[in-house]
Order: structure tokens, then C-alpha cells, then sequence
């Protein structure tokens, strides 16, 4: 593990930009961006296209270390490079962004009103092969749909068995439960899970680390208690559907809480866009989140 890089995750002003649109969700991604699904023909121009709206967002002057600490990137885009360096090279060397790689394979069905993560069978070589390219920690989700204990308790477990993998492979797991923000017993189930959460610590190691990625809590710093917690490096908040200005107003009256947004970071901007729109359009969104998380 690299000791600059968790000093500046645990300490760092700035939020980290969740820029990890997989397989499923890219043609949704493409569509906010502006591209439609009839401008390529399979999958590997829909890639090409996603790395490029990608690396026109990590290469902007406004995508620099003064405003965001990490960046979560996805398999195809670790793979990949910018300006012949691998991506994960480039943002740490060129940027001073710390590097994340999504791991999980996307959602099982609805059970116990949670989904937890489909099974990853080939998770022992993709995290080598993340700790080869220079990758720092992982990210997971699951969901939790309703305040249903024994599910809330099954989606906490599996993060952090498999969680216990990463931090022996020398890499930060960042956590993700999401609780739907459309939930109709939401605060319910954040109680559960902080619960569950705290339970987990116990099986972690002195000086074993996590990262947990959370939806912005129905009651104002109901995650502060996690906020301090020895076994966690950074508390991040995911912006679950909410508009960038909606979950900047949440995110900004929870204290220690900094964002890990998606949508939300690039809600605004298009492929039509100039370079000089785009940069600027850019500039406005992080400045904005940035804002909202050092609150």
C-alpha cells in the first residue's frame, strides 16, 4: 500500500469522482453525454467512446488534485491508457488523483428486499493484476432496498468477507451499501446498517483499513460516529439519483462526509460540447462538490 496515498485518502480536501459506468449502465452514461446508441454498432466502439469521454474529463485542467483526491475507474478503463501511460499511472503521476478500480459484477436479484453482489470468480487474479497496474484500493456495491434485517445483515457480511480479500491482496476496499434513496423506510435501514457495520470491526485487523461508500443519510451526521472510527480511512457519499445541486445541499449539512458522485458530477456535460464549454462546465461541477465536502 502506498503510504502517501492513504495519508492524503484519510487527511486530503477534495472528494473523489466515481467514474466507473460499467457494461450496463455505459449506454445510459453515453446518452447524458450526448451520444445515442445507434452511433456505435457493439461493444468495443461503445468502449472506445466511453474512454474517450472519459480521458476528456481526467485530462481537463479543471480535473486536477486541488479539488479531487481519487478517481473510480472501471476494468476496461484500468486497462487502457492516456498519452501512452496506463490510466491509473496517469492520473497519480500526471494528476495526483489517487486511483480505485470497480470490482464487482453487478447486482443479484431482489432478496430479502436487498441485492447483494453477483459472485466475482476471478477476483483473486483482477486484484493482482489492479495491485500490477498501480491501483491503490476497489470499490463494491450492493443495495438495500427495505429495512429487512436479515437482508441488511447478508449485504454488510459479504462486503466485508470480501473486503478482507482486498486488504490482503495490499489493497483499501471502499465499501458500498447503498441504501435506495427511494426507499420508503430509509432511516430505518441506515440504523440496521451502521449497526451491522460496527459489528464488522472486530473481524478487522489493528491496522486493517476500509473506506465505506454510503448514501447520504436521512438524519443530518448520522454517520459521524463512522467518521472516526479506527478502521476507517474516508466516508464517502454516493449521489443515488439525487440532482448534483440536491445532493450538495445533503452532503453539504453532513460534517466529515465527502462525496464519490457519478451522475451527479457529470450531469452537464455533452460530447457537442467545445473543449472551452466542457472545461468550463467541468470546473463549475467540481468547485460545486468540492464545496459541499469540506463542509
Amino acid at each position: 500500500m502506498n503510504k502517501v496515498q492513504m495519508d492524503r485518502i484519510q487527511t486530503g480536501k477534495g472528494f473523489i469522482a466515481a467514474l466507473d459506468q460499467s457494461g450496463g449502465s455505459t449506454p445510459k452514461a453515453l446518452l447524458q453525454y450526448g451520444i445515442k446508441e445507434d452511433s456505435y454498432s457493439n461493444e468495443e466502439e461503445m468502449f472506445d467512446l466511453v474512454h474517450d469521454m472519459r480521458k476528456r474529463i481526467i485530462t481537463s485542467p479543471s480535473f486536477s488534485s486541488e479539488y479531487i483526491l481519487g478517481a473510480i475507474l472501471f476494468e476496461n478503463t484500468m486497462d487502457r491508457t492516456i498519452d501512452d501511460q496506463f490510466t491509473a499511472d496517469y492520473l497519480w503521476e500526471k494528476k495526483g488523483v489517487i486511483p480505485f478500480l470497480k470490482i464487482d459484477k453487478g447486482l443479484s436479484d431482489i432478496e430479502n428486499g436487498v441485492q447483494l453482489m453477483k459472485p466475482i470468480p476471478d477476483l483473486d487474479s483482477l486484484l493482482k493484476r489492479a495491485v500490477e497496474k498501480n491501483i491503490f484500493g476497489t470499490k463494491m456495491r450492493s443495495v438495500i432496498k427495505d429495512a429487512n434485517h436479515e437482508g441488511i445483515k447478508k449485504v454488510v457480511e459479504q462486503q466485508f468477507e470480501i473486503g478482507k480479500r482486498i486488504i490482503a491482496a495490499g489493497l483499501v476496499p471502499i465499501i458500498e451499501p447503498e441504501v435506495d434513496i427511494h426507499s420508503l423506510d430509509k432511516e430505518e435501514s441506515e440504523k440496521i446498517l451502521k449497526h451491522e457495520i460496527f459489528n464488522q470491526f472486530s473481524n478487522l485487523g489493528q491496522d486493517e483499513k476500509v473506506m465505506l461508500k454510503l448514501s447520504i443519510p436521512t438524519k443530518d451526521n448520522f454517520f459521524s460516529d463512522l467518521v472516526g472510527e479506527p478502521h476507517i480511512a474516508r466516508v464517502v457519499a454516493l449521489s443515488g439519483g439525487y440532482t448534483q445541486i440536491e445532493a450538495n445541499e445533503k452532503l453539504s449539512r453532513n460534517q466529515g462526509l465527502i462525496a464519490s458522485f457519478s451522475r451527479a458530477l457529470s450531469q452537464s456535460l455533452t460530447a457537442q460540447q467545445t473543449d472551452e464549454e466542457f472545461n468550463a462546465t467541468l470546473s463549475n461541477s467540481i468547485k460545486a462538490i468540492y464545496a459541499a465536502s469540506i463542509t
